[in-house]
């Protein structure tokens, strides 16, 4: 019996039960819409850590109070503008330091305001530590900060709200009461690391002149985050080890006794967010494949339920000579069939989740391509085949074992 004609006789036989192929297909075409739907965002969820960490730079590290993420602001700060500097100047693995204080303050331009917006004090290596990409104007310079200059730098998000569609540089704002005149507007970062599109940046002289002088203490002026470029990325676990025995140094800690600080490095985030995210995708695939197997167990069954119900045609096939090889191919092929049709069927599913999931992650401002992998169509395709060849492989051995003379005598 040639290929063709099995897999013509598999898909008549297919047709002639339609409703119960269709719910058979049921559980395989869910488990594959799942599997490709959790592939397709696993792989456009990487793409935007990716790019997330990319506008970060590979070099860079934080150091932070031990209490507070990366950029946080809330908590008394353990470090200080003097452990920037000696940062600065004591790690040779270094190239460049950021020293970041931040506050909350309203800030008003003409009738429209912000309130708890996030003013960020600055000064103005940040431009280049941190990766600053100016869109207008031009970033905070090194004669702001020298001059205390009332001048501010707003993220986009911030410059959207406050003045729409006008340029921004140039006009006058009010942070805290205080008057300050805009001279840049930064690059949207969209989905980036931390909140750069909702803050202002100030000189940190002028930060601490006019808006925050309650964080000038006696063990000098409080930072909430300092930024540090090391020289090259291979230079990255050297300069953490530096700036740990420096700050260690600076703050008078002990041997045996624990760091008032955290040191982080870019590189080290993403590879663990990577790895989070990496096991949460297993996990969901797992789930899914819960699915498919359920849906092989259905296949299985209703195999079982054809062979019974077809096996005078069973015995038929077999007295005017085919073989036991023919009749299992046969059942084999029916089995195949359904998790192919439910596979392919899955596929498109699974498509239209992510299309959907695209559109409603865009609007709230997380957008990604609706792409589907060509690896996740034919690993979920293979699968879904391989689940209907397993499971339908018994009922398959149990109408080719028939026996063609029991077989015709059964009612």
């Amino acid at each position: 019996m040639k290929l063709w004609d099995c897999f013509s006789t598999a898909l008549r036989a297919l047709l002639s039960n339609k409703l119960r192929s269709i719910l058979t297909m049921l559980g395989i075409l869910i488990g594959v819409a799942a599997v490709v739907a959790v592939l397709s965002l696993g792989t456009a969820q990487q793409a935007l850590v990716e790019q997330s960490f990319a506008t970060l730079g590979s070099n860079l590290i934080y150091v932070t109070p031990p209490q507070l993420g990366i950029g946080g602001v809330g908590a008394q700060s353990t470090l200080t503008f003097k452990d920037a500097q000696a940062i600065a100047k004591y790690a040779p693995s270094v190239k460049a330091v950021a020293p970041m204080a931040q506050t909350y303050a309203q800030v008003v331009a003409g009738g429209e305001s912000l309130s708890n917006t996030i003013i960020a004090g600055v000064t103005h290596e940040a431009e280049i530590v941190d990766n600053y990409a100016v869109a207008q104007g031009s970033f905070i310079s090194d004669f702001d900060y020298g001059g205390m200059s009332r001048v501010a730098v707003l993220g986009s998000e911030v410059a959207t709200t406050l003045f729409g569609a006008m340029d921004p540089v140039g006009q006058s704002i009010r942070i805290g009461g205080r008057q300050f005149q805009v001279i840049g507007v930064l690059e949207s970062r969209g989905t980036g690391f931390g909140a750069e599109d909702l803050s202002v940046y100030v000189p940190l002289s002028t930060f601490y002149a006019t808006l925050a002088s309650s964080q000038v203490g006696s063990r000098g002026s409080s930072v909430n985050m300092i930024s540090v470029q090391a020289k090259t990325s291979s230079d990255l676990q050297a300069a953490e080890q530096e700036i740990t025995t420096i700050l260690r140094q600076q703050h008078g800690i002990r041997l045996g006794e624990g760091d008032d600080f955290r040191v982080i490095s870019v590189a080290s985030v993403a590879n663990q967010l990577t790895q989070v995210l990496g096991i949460i995708r297993l996990v969901l695939v797992g789930i899914a494949g819960i699915s498919l197997l359920v849906g092989g167990i259905g296949i299985m069954n209703i195999m079982l339920v054809s062979v019974t119900e077809r096996i005078r045609e069973i015995g038929l096939r077999k007295a005017v000579g085919a073989k036991r090889r023919d009749i299992l191919i046969q059942f084999l092929i029916e089995a195949a069939t359904l998790g192919l049709c439910g596979g392919a069927l899955g596929v498109g599913v699974g498509w239209i989740i992510v299309k959907i999931m695209s559109v409603v992650a865009t609007r709230a401002g997380f957008a990604f391509s609706a792409v589907v992998p060509g690896n996740a169509v034919a690993l979920a395709v293979s699968v879904a085949i391989g689940i209907g060849l397993i499971t339908g492989l018994y009922p398959a051995l149990r109408a080719a074992r028939l026996d063609p003379i029991e077989s015709l005598r059964h009612e």
